[in-house]
């Protein structure tokens, strides 16, 4: 009794490992055993029937899946308040049926030493009201310095999930048969340990799909609100100190590039053939200076020998 217990264990944790394309296999060999019955007088089982039309539908409809995509958007705008804009973007999340995140407002200082007011803000609404809320955050701000709207398509993963969760699930209801055969202590414990695996593998996979569902139910948009005072040059009359640092910055950048240029070409062409010519010019040059040295030393002992004479 044992054995066949473990044996039986053993059959519905392998049906939990399967992947998905096998259970894909086994749906679509199944409508051959759910097939129309006929009773002994030739007429057609009206119950069997229908559960066949209702499996061909499901079948039908995982076919025509809508395809689940998670959409999030980012925001970066100049308005002349953040704060109230911040404020006007919040109300906007709850009328749309969304709600915000995070949300935060602060102050910085500018190049020119002015606080100004800067606001995060992160919210949620709607995937199918994702377009309206960016167009109305757009039309309420002076000016828009970046957006960008992206999309992650989950389909696949999200229907993996579910081939594994039905495989789970047959292999749970298996599981839990075979526990209500089980007489002898260890067998039961035996069982009951793979049951909570399964359990587990199940409760892990429904909370990724929730997450998937989630995500694909309400879109994220991130803005980042900034106040005028923070991107205007700064203006003396006409005269803009800021454009003229500019100028007098990428001068620099300029010379320091050059400098950099003929110190890299010193360095790396320059030297090396200099030393290249050096030490065979001064080997030479010695050379030459010993023959000289050796023919005075004989033109002076030449003329003192005529001298002693």
């Amino acid at each position: 009794m044992r054995k066949q217990l473990l044996v039986l264990a053993l059959v519905a944790l392998l049906l939990a490992s399967c992947a998905a394309g096998k259970s894909a296999e086994v749906e679509s060999a199944a409508p051959l055993d759910r097939g129309i019955a006929v009773n002994y007088a030739g007429e057609t089982d009206y119950a069997a029937e229908q559960s066949a039309v209702s499996y061909d539908q499901e079948i039908a409809t995982s076919e025509t899946q809508i395809r689940m995509v998670i959409k999030d958007a980012s925001l970066s705008i100049v308005v002349e308040d953040p704060g109230v804009t911040m404020q006007a973007i919040s109300s906007l999340a709850e009328d749309l049926g969304g709600y915000v995140v995070t949300s935060n407002l602060y102050r910085t200082q500018t190049e020119g030493g002015l606080e100004v007011p800067q606001a995060n803000i992160t919210l949620r609404v709607p995937a199918d009201r994702l377009d309206q809320a960016l167009e109305v955050i757009k039309s309420g701000a002076g000016q828009v310095l970046n957006e960008n709207v992206s999309g992650q398509d989950v389909t696949q993963e999200y229907t993996d999930l579910e081939s594994r969760l039905r495989n789970l699930e047959r292999a749970e209801e298996q599981l839990a048969d075979i526990m209500k055969q089980a007489w002898d202590t260890e067998d039961v414990l035996t069982v009951y340990n793979r049951l909570v695996e399964v359990r587990e593998q199940i409760e892990v996979i429904k909370g990724q799909m929730l997450y998937y569902e989630r995500s694909a139910a309400m879109s994220s948009i991130s803005v980042y609100i900034q106040a005028n005072e923070a991107v205007q040059p700064l203006k003396i009359g006409n005269w803009q100190p800021v454009g003229v640092a500019k100028k007098a910055i990428q001068a620099l950048i300029n010379t320091l590039k050059t400098l950099a240029d003929m110190l890299i070409w010193i360095a790396l062409y320059i030297l090396p053939v200099a030393a290249i010519l050096y030490f065979p010019a001064r080997w030479v040059w010695k050379g030459l200076k010993i023959l000289n040295d050796r023919r005075k030393e004989r033109r002076d002992s030449r003329k003192a020998a005529k001298t002693k004479e």
